[in-house]
């Protein structure tokens, strides 16, 4: 695959995000009209539940395709489950195709494996058909076991794809983190996707986690297995590309 070629399978792995907690509206519509534009469209935009009509707004005012994701129990995982629920119920209601879900990392850490599994539950069963990415926060889990444990747990609960980061805390997608989580999925008896997120800021960045997810899963690396969540990528590789 070619260098451009490349480029562009990377713009469709896109999640586009701004998660600002002191955003306005009148900040999220001066980024969507730089982000969102007809010759680069993304595989998502991703933003805060309240932003969700304002975004849905604008790509239908500029004929564009791309999943609306949101985000939940964002981003210290820690809220009750009810709550977590109605969040969800919430953000469906407003439009979100995709749902970004905390995993409840501390309790994981703490050893509360079957209150973690339990949470899951309830989130893949109150998410219904749409499509459920769990963020397992992997630069807070101490080892690579304890990253492994998440994933296998975001699996076998029906998590449609396993993230990395929330992109609040320290450490946020790392290679290292990635490859556990990758050995987990490829051994997965069903497909599940993979979105690496936090701090992943430049193309090279990206394309070493594309390179990975490649060789780990034997899969070309497309929207429906691999999502990168990033908000300055966007910059670089619409220069790289040319646009």
């Amino acid at each position: 695959m070619t260098n451009k070629l490349k480029l562009q399978q990377l713009l469709k792995l896109l999640d586009l995000t701004r998660l600002n907690d002191d955003d306005s509206q009148e900040a999220m519509q001066e980024w969507l009209q730089q982000t969102a534009i007809a010759s680069a469209v993304p595989a998502a935009f991703c933003v805060y539940p309240q932003f969700l009509k304002q975004t849905s707004s604008h790509l239908h005012s500029q004929q564009m395709t791309a999943e609306l994701a949101t985000v939940v129990n964002f981003p210290s995982g820690d809220a009750p489950i009810a709550v977590v629920v109605a969040e969800i119920a919430a953000a469906l209601q407003l439009g979100a195709t995709e749902i970004d879900c905390v995993l409840p990392y501390k309790a994981l850490l703490a050893g509360h494996t079957e209150q973690v599994r339990d949470f899951l539950i309830e989130v893949r069963r109150a998410c219904g058909d749409t499509c459920l990415k769990i963020i397992i926060e992997s630069g807070e889990l101490v080892t690579p076991q304890q990253i492994i444990k998440a994933t296998e747990l975001c699996i076998q609960t029906g998590a449609d794809f396993v993230k990395t980061s929330t992109g609040k805390v320290p450490v946020g997608a790392t290679v290292e983190s990635a490859r556990s989580i990758l050995t987990v999925i490829a051994a997965s008896e069903r497909f599940v996707g993979f979105k690496a997120s936090g701090g992943v800021r430049t193309v090279a960045q990206a394309l070493e986690l594309v390179q990975l997810y490649e060789e780990i899963t034997g899969r070309l690396a497309s929207a429906e297995g691999m999502r990168i969540g990033a908000s300055a990528l966007l910059t670089e590789l619409r220069a790289q590309l040319g646009d």
